[in-house]
C-alpha cells in the first residue's frame, strides 16, 4: 500500500490525512470493500488515530467510505444507482446555474470564466488526473458563482462531495478528454453569448455523457 502525506502548516492534520486517504482510494491503492484500519493507517502515516478517525468520517461524507456495523470503515463500492441519484441532482443544479449565469454574468465574471476554461484545457494537456479533476471543479464552481445565488452555491458545494469519486472516474477515461474540452468550450461560449437554451442543453449533455462513461467503467470492473 502506497500512502504518503505532505505536511502543510496551513492545514489541520485531519485535512492532510483526509487528502492522502482520498487520493489513495481514487488511485486504487485501496480497493472497494477493503477495510480501513485506523491503527495501521496511523502507523503508516506517523500520526495518531484521532486525525485518521476524523479523516475517515470526512471520506464517508464524500461517499468514498461506508461504515459497516461491527466491522468498521470500508472503501465504498461504486454503484450505478448511487451514480444516477447523484447525477440527477447535479444535472438539475448545473442547468439552473448556467441559465442564471447567462443573465447575471458581469465583465469580471466573463474574464474569470474564460480563464478557468483555458486552465481546464491546459490541465487536460498535462494528462495528470489530479490536475484535471481540480480544473474541472474550478470550471463548474465558477459557473455556480456566476449564478449569484448563495443558496444554489451552497447546495452545489454540498453535492460536490457526493460526486467527487464519479468525477475522478470519468476524468480517468482519457479517450473522452477531447469531448470534455469541447463541451466546456461550448458551455463557456453559450454563457458569454447569453444563450441560456444552448448553455442548458450542452450542460445536460455534458453531465449525461459523464454518467454513461462511469456506468461503462463500473460495469466493466464488476464483470
Amino acid at each position: 500500500m502506497k500512502l504518503d502525506i505532505n505536511i502543510d502548516e496551513y492545514l489541520p492534520l485531519r485535512e492532510v490525512v483526509f487528502r492522502a486517504l482520498r487520493n489513495a482510494i481514487v488511485q486504487g491503492e485501496f480497493q472497494p470493500g477493503e477495510r480501513l484500519m485506523e491503527v495501521t493507517i496511523a502507523n503508516k502515516l506517523g500520526v495518531s488515530r484521532t486525525p485518521v478517525r476524523e479523516a475517515i468520517r470526512m471520506l464517508e461524507l464524500e461517499g468514498l467510505v461506508v461504515m459497516i456495523p461491527r466491522k468498521g470503515a470500508e472503501v465504498a463500492n461504486i454503484t450505478v444507482k448511487d451514480l444516477k441519484d447523484a447525477l440527477e441532482v447535479r444535472m438539475a443544479i448545473e442547468a439552473l446555474s448556467v441559465r442564471l449565469a447567462c443573465t447575471r454574468i458581469d465583465e469580471k465574471g466573463r474574464e474569470e470564466l474564460k480563464q478557468v476554461c483555458i486552465a481546464f484545457r491546459e490541465a487536460i494537456n498535462s494528462k495528470l488526473v489530479p490536475a484535471i479533476v481540480e480544473a474541472d471543479e474550478a470550471f463548474h464552481n465558477t459557473i455556480y458563482k456566476l449564478s449569484k445565488n448563495p443558496r444554489l452555491i451552497n447546495i452545489a458545494q454540498n453535492l460536490r462531495e457526493q460526486v467527487y469519486r464519479y468525477r475522478v472516474e470519468y476524468v480517468k477515461d482519457f479517450s473522452y478528454h477531447d469531448n470534455l474540452v469541447t463541451e466546456h468550450d461550448q458551455i463557456t461560449n453559450a454563457i458569454l453569448l447569453g444563450d441560456a437554451n444552448t448553455a442548458e442543453r450542452v450542460m445536460n449533455e455534458h453531465i449525461y455523457n459523464q454518467e454513461q462513461i462511469v456506468i461503462k467503467n463500473v460495469t466493466n470492473k464488476n464483470n
